[in-house]
């Protein structure tokens, strides 16, 4: 991503000058926050095993599945088309009967319930949902993320970036033209992530129609410039659309990729014997979420038994030739941190993630990224519970880096709700928080009432140019370290 690339290129804090002065001096620190009186360490961030940090708090190590947080509360497939040799096998002993054992297990979903019963977060969360609506919850954690800034004296994102940019700098909510049109087709999940975004789970029942999903694939033909469709969720392939809107796009008369954001215990639900199939046969992008090459910190973050479908999924993307250099499947991976904390660096992690899941999983991929937790919904929650709200929006502000500006991903992607509606990121989706519509051009066809636009309010991804992009102070996670888009 261009804007990784930037950031190790411009080793950006010498492009930071003026950020310590809009924080009025606020401390650095190297693997521990502080602000007034309250502090706290994380076992394990710092170190000298990664290259020069990025931003001042890029220190963590890269050998994640030693970085140790608090507890917190208690909360037969067909044969394979093609299948490809393994550089190795594998030491890890509990590949042996790894397949047969998931399938005797069966799904993944009543594990997820039984966990949500029986996690006091999960239920207090849900109530509140039945009691206040998720609009007003998400009105109260957008104001917490602002008092957290407030303390800090940090002015608001779009007002912040114009102050680190040069005068004729191209504003940041100035919008490109639309190259990746996201689809969130729906919140269902066989998983419910102590850090999920989009608070998906067995219990989510929002999908995207077939005629939703037909309308986005119209405007990607009515639209040279977009020339990749990213399609996530919920775990998207458990959606009925998912299939139809990758078949489709297929057929199109232009090529176009088509990214599947997995969560790889799919790939091991019953039902989804052919899934590995289906994606390789249609060339099909997969980005997977692997947040550690350990057991214990994937389970913990991502729920009960998750880390070994998780290898048994990426073991069955290999079989079909995903991750194989040579293949042209492509197989990225992504990490995101265990806790209130940046990401390592990028290049160095993935070093460590090759040696770890070779010699143990026997697995290969292409790419890894790494992304920075945004404090929106469920990771917001989780760091209010522990009182580290303010600290974290302060390590985001701290380490701003303008090199990452340019390539947010709001500049060019346009994302797509299950119901249609359009938003800038899947970020702002989620805080259901519309396009801005204050310069809504007269030749739209929307009526003038209308607060957003949905996929039947356009004919094309261009009609949407002169549209400002919508920032608020989330954004900041996506401009600290190496960026998050």
């Amino acid at each position: 991503h261009p804007c990784w690339e930037d950031a190790e290129r411009s080793r950006a804090p010498a492009r930071m000058g003026r950020v310590p002065s809009v924080l009025g001096g606020f401390p650095a620190g190297r693997g521990r926050l502080l602000h007034g009186r309250r502090r706290w360490a994380v076992r394990g961030l710092a170190s000298t095993q990664s290259p020069r940090p990025v931003t001042p708090d890029m220190t963590t190590r890269v050998d994640v599945a030693e970085i140790r947080l608090p507890k917190p509360s208690k909360k037969g497939a067909p044969p394979p088309k093609k299948t490809y040799a393994r550089a190795t096998e594998g030491a890890w002993a509990g590949l042996d009967g790894l397949d047969a054992r998931i399938a005797a297990e069966g799904s993944l979903v009543s594990d997820t319930l039984r966990e949500m019963e029986n996690d006091a977060e999960f239920q207090l969360t849900a109530k509140r949902l039945r009691e206040e609506g998720a609009q007003r919850m998400t009105l109260e954690e957008k104001k917490k993320r602002r008092r957290a800034l407030d303390a800090l004296g940090v002015p608001n994102f779009t007002e912040f970036v114009a102050t680190q940019q040069a005068p004729d700098a191209e504003p940041v909510t100035a919008r490109r033209a639309t190259s990746v049109l996201q689809l969130n087709i729906g919140l269902y999940c066989n998983q419910a992530c102590g850090h999920c975004h989009v608070e998906s789970s067995p219990r989510r029942t929002e999908s995207m129609s077939d005629a939703v999903a037909d309308r986005c694939v119209d405007l990607v033909g009515a639209s040279p410039t977009v020339s990749t469709v990213d399609i996530t969720g919920g775990a998207p392939e458990l959606n009925p659309a998912f299939r139809r809107v990758v078949e489709r796009v297929a057929a199109l008369d232009e090529p176009v990729e088509v990214i599947d954001r997995c969560n790889l215990t799919v790939l091991t639900e019953p039902g989804q014997e052919d899934l590995a199939d289906f994606l390789a046969e249609h060339r099909v992008r997969v980005v997977a979420s692997l947040p550690c090459y350990s057991a214990k910190n994937v389970n913990m973050q991502r729920g009960k038994g998750v880390f070994d479908r998780s290898i048994a999924g990426l073991r069955a993307l290999n079989d079909r030739g995903y991750g194989v250099e040579g293949s042209g499947l492509a197989l990225d991976l992504v990490y995101n941190p265990l806790g209130a904390f940046l990401p390592p660096h990028q290049a160095a992690l993935e070093a460590k993630y090759r040696d770890e899941l070779s010699h143990h999983f026997g697995v290969v991929f292409t790419n890894l990224f790494t992304i920075t937790n945004m404090p929106i919904k469920r990771f917001a929650d989780f760091l209010f519970r522990r009182g580290e709200l303010e600290e974290y929006m302060g390590l985001l502000v701290r380490n701003f880096n303008l090199s990452t500006v340019d390539g947010v991903m709001c500049k060019e992607t346009l994302s797509v709700g299950w119901d249609g509606q359009l938003y800038d990121c899947d970020f702002n989706q989620q805080l259901l928080m519309g396009l801005d519509m204050s310069s809504h051009p007269q030749n739209h066809k929307t009526a003038a009432a209308k607060t957003n636009l949905s996929v039947f309010d356009i004919d094309k991804t261009d009609d949407l140019l002169h549209t400002p992009i919508t920032h608020d102070n989330h954004c900041f996670g996506c401009t600290a370290g190496m960026g998050s888009s």
